[in-house]
C-alpha cells in the first residue's frame, strides 16, 4: 500500500511503505492467526497486515490520543473493522497469545515491552521491531541477546525518493531505519 493512502498527522509517526514491506515479510504472517502491533501510530502496519491477510486477527495498541483517532479514521477509510484498537501504554494487560508482534514505538519502555512481547508470543512466534534511534537499536540488541530467541537479524534500510529539483531530479533521503527480527525459541523468554 502506498503511504499516500493513509491519513496522517504531523505528530503521529508512520512506518513508511518500504519499511512496512520488510516488516511484514519478517513477521511471516502466511500461517499466523494473530498479530499485535505495539505503538501502532497511524495503524499502517496493522491495517496493511489485515488487508493482506483477511483471516488474521489484528490488535493495534497505542497510547497517543491523536494516533488513536488516526488509527480509527484509517480503519474506517479501509473498511477494516476487524482490527481491534486498544488505547493503552505497553506493556499492558492482554490475555492473548500471538504468532507475531511488531513494535514500532516503545515510549521509553523498550526492554519491558520486549519481555512482555516474548511472553505473549506462541512458542515459535516472530518478534519484529523498528527504530530510527541508535540508542533504541543498541538497547534492543543488547537485551535480545540475553533472551531465548533464535534467528536474530538486524537490517539497516536507507531509502531515498526521487524528487524534482528545477529541471532535474535528485534522491531525497529518509532517516535510516533499523529492523530487528527474531523468533521465540523457548517457553522462558529471557534469562537474567
Amino acid at each position: 500500500m502506498k503511504d499516500a493512502e493513509f491519513l496522517r498527522g504531523e505528530q503521529v509517526p508512520m512506518t513508511k511503505e518500504e519499511v512496512r514491506l520488510m516488516v511484514l515479510e519478517r513477521l511471516n504472517l502466511r500461517q499466523a492467526t494473530t498479530l499485535i502491533d505495539v505503538g501502532a501510530g497511524t495503524g499502517s502496519v496493522a491495517l496493511e497486515a489485515a488487508i493482506r491477510h483477511p483471516e488474521l486477527h489484528v490488535i493495534a495498541i497505542e497510547k497517543n490520543p491523536s494516533a488513536l483517532r488516526l488509527i480509527e479514521e484509517n480503519r474506517q477509510r479501509f473498511d477494516c473493522q476487524k482490527v481491534k484498537i486498544i488505547a493503552a501504554e505497553a506493556p499492558c494487560p492482554l490475555d492473548i497469545q500471538a504468532d507475531a508482534i511488531f513494535v514500532g514505538g516503545s515510549g521509553g519502555n523498550l526492554t519491558d515491552i520486549i519481555d512482555w512481547a516474548l511472553t505473549r508470543l506462541t512458542k515459535t512466534g516472530r518478534l519484529v521491531l523498528s527504530f530510527i534511534l541508535l540508542d533504541n537499536l543498541n538497547t534492543a540488541l543488547t537485551h535480545l541477546k540475553k533472551c531465548a530467541v533464535a534467528e536474530l537479524e538486524c537490517t539497516q534500510l536507507q531509502i531515498s525518493q526521487m524528487t524534482t529539483l528545477g529541471n532535474g531530479f535528485y534522491f531525497k533521503p529518509n532517516n535510516p531505519t533499523f529492523i530487528i527480527s527474531c523468533k521465540k525459541e523457548a517457553l522462558h523468554a529471557c534469562d537474567f
